[in-house]
């Protein structure tokens, strides 16, 4: 059955503080694996959050410079480096479904999902692609300056510099797909938050782009793009969190996303 055949709701863009993103991505795939809606959805991230990879060791993160900032640290279930995020610069979103409904395989699987981010660009008049060119790692705790990967790293313009990074976690019962789209860049902040970037702020730029350096696009146009690729794509209606999956977010946030444990120690209290 296509997935359009399914149930799909689209989550317009909404703010939350990095756990409670991270907890809404689980408790969606909770809903959609016990034969709720499936969903997209695309967020804010406040107050700024510094997102690691699940495998990422805590001795990369410049506390010091995090706390400073007011800058929230917290760990993705899924893997590749950290990501600084924040309101304006940065635009994320996130596809939920059934495991049974997606391909097994993962390249197939990215080449779908990846579907409407490319509708997205093109919506946009940028020419994005997945990138087919061995690129070294710079810094290899940043996700935007890690060896770009062919199956999810995203690029831009004649350079082919990445514009932007995603990544599956594959439950038993579902499958998270999140990303994160750059609209415009804060370098010094994006380096900052790492405790020994060996790499400069003009460095950072020869790699990374943006939506606002590709098109004129504002960025509610560009958030608007996204949305309408991704409600397209899945024939979603629009639609929001039921008062117990917020409920459900908020603890899970508290116990997992926003615990020392997970953050510092990639050790799962709820598991």
């Amino acid at each position: 059955m296509a997935l359009a055949d399914r149930e799909w709701r689209l989550v317009r863009e909404e703010s939350w503080d990095g756990p409670v993103n991270m907890a809404l991505d689980e408790i969606a795939a909770a809903t959609a694996a016990e034969g709720g809606p499936r969903t997209v959805r695309v967020y804010q991230w406040d107050p700024s959050t510094l997102s690691l990879g699940y495998r990422q060791d805590p001795e990369t993160v410049d506390w010091e410079f995090c706390e400073r900032e007011g800058i929230t640290v917290t760990r993705r279930p899924t893997g590749g480096g950290g990501i600084y995020h924040d309101r304006y610069a940065d635009i994320s979103y996130t596809i939920v479904a059934p495991a049974e409904e997606l391909p097994g395989d993962l390249m197939e699987t990215y080449e779908m999902l990846c579907e409407p981010i490319f509708d997205a660009f093109e919506k946009l008049g940028i020419d994005a692609r997945f990138t087919d060119e061995e690129m070294p790692a710079i810094h290899q705790p940043a996700c935007y300056l890690r060896k770009l990967h062919p199956a999810h790293d995203i690029v831009a313009g004649n350079d082919g510099r990445k514009i932007s990074g995603n990544a599956q976690y594959r439950r038993k019962d579902a499958i998270i797909q999140h990303g994160s789209l750059k609209f415009d860049l804060n370098t010094e902040r994006h380096l900052g938050v790492f405790s020994d970037p060996d790499t400069s702020p003009e460095e950072f730029r020869e790699r990374v782009t943006t939506v606002s350096e590709q098109s004129d696009a504002t960025r509610e146009q560009a958030v608007e793009a996204l949305e309408d690729a991704l409600a397209d794509w899945a024939d979603a209606d629009e639609g929001s969190w039921t008062d117990l999956e917020l409920t459900d977010a908020r603890d899970h946030a508290d116990r997992k996303f926003g615990s020392d444990a997970w953050t510092r120690d990639r050790d799962d209290p709820t598991a």
